[in-house]
């Protein structure tokens, strides 16, 4: 995959947390804060910080190893969304080179949008509240489309959105969903190594096209960059 080159790309979509935006300081003090109010210690960030991807799942696992089918999940993580929702922009910022690459992107005239599995519930509120997204051209959540990711149903939907094909769009995430969905939708996937990988190292299983470990070695892939 080292000698991949991408070419007859016209947008670039990303994943959010974990690919865009390191969003893991929030998340994981939502649910610690759940921890505080019930007498128990503080977790470490580097707890939480490879299940982030994960969202509510991710974080109740951490902070109580609480699976989805445990009684009281469902109350547990509305919990968490009131708490997420109070703090989700006070520690998350841009990966560094993020900005960079955004720039170059529009400096070359390449459309790029983001397709993510968090709801827009939160999607909307944190990407107005970041100026990174003012020139993203399409933000599809993770409720936007009847199936979140791996389901193509979103891509497809952001590519629509966009005016370009599903085999012009190249697709930037974090998680082997990412991956399965952009595949499954016929785009061009690369797997961001530098976001939250979770317990699954294995990437190169995943079965993208591509990898890269820093935003910016993204322009290294495109012909056109």
């Amino acid at each position: 995959m080292s000698g991949v080159i991408f070419e007859g790309i016209a947008a670039v979509l990303f994943d959010l947390d974990g690919t865009l935006i390191d969003s893991a300081p929030d998340l994981g003090a939502a649910a610690d804060q759940m921890r505080l109010n019930r007498g128990l210690p503080s977790l470490p960030l580097d707890l939480y910080r490879p299940m982030a991807g994960a969202g509510a799942r991710g974080m109740l696992g951490v902070a109580f190893d609480m699976r989805v089918d445990d009684p009281g999940y469902e109350l547990m993580r509305e919990e968490f969304f009131v708490n997420y929702s109070r703090c989700m922009t006070q520690r998350t910022s841009v990966f560094n080179g993020v900005p960079e690459l955004i720039a170059e992107l529009n400096q070359r005239q390449l459309l790029w949008g983001v397709v993510t599995n968090k709801s827009s519930r939160f999607t909307d509120p944190l990407t107005t509240a970041m100026p990174l997204f003012a020139s993203a051209r399409a933000i599809v959540s993770g409720d936007t489309t009847p199936h979140p990711k791996p389901h193509p149903a979103p891509l497809l939907e952001a590519a629509s959105r966009l005016g370009v094909a599903a085999s012009q769009c190249l697709y930037v995430g974090d998680d082997e969903r990412d991956v399965v969905a952009g595949l499954a939708a016929g785009m061009q996937t690369v797997a961001a190594t530098y976001g939250y990988l979770g317990n699954k190292t294995e990437v190169r299983a995943w079965g993208a096209h591509a990898e890269i470990n820093s935003p910016l070695a993204l322009l290294q892939l495109l012909a056109n960059a």
